[in-house]
């Protein structure tokens, strides 16, 4: 099942291009902080696309990164959705 938002609802909530935000929780184990960064990155123009920051919870066993992402379409964002919900430890993907 594809858990993406479609086109025609980020296109109707969305001005393209522009900043998009996108958050995600993980275990803070095996880079995982690292491993989403990359991800993003794989999908953007360069380094300068991403604004992002990390917060760890109380226990310190997950952290949740909460990433602002200059994309040019929906089909952008539906392509680091998928990419990020392959990542090994993450646990909540929004």
């Amino acid at each position: 099942m594809d858990h993406r938002p479609s086109v025609d609802l980020l296109e109707s909530i969305h001005a393209f291009p522009g900043v998009y935000r996108i958050k995600a929780i993980g275990r803070a184990e095996d880079a995982f902080e690292s491993r989403v960064v990359e991800a993003v990155y794989s999908h953007v123009a360069g380094q300068s696309d991403l604004d992002y920051s990390v917060r760890s919870t109380p226990g310190g066993r997950h952290i949740a990164l909460t990433l602002d992402i200059t994309v040019q379409t929906a089909e952008q964002v539906r392509a680091i959705y998928a990419e990020i919900r392959e990542i090994k430890g993450l646990t909540l993907l929004f």
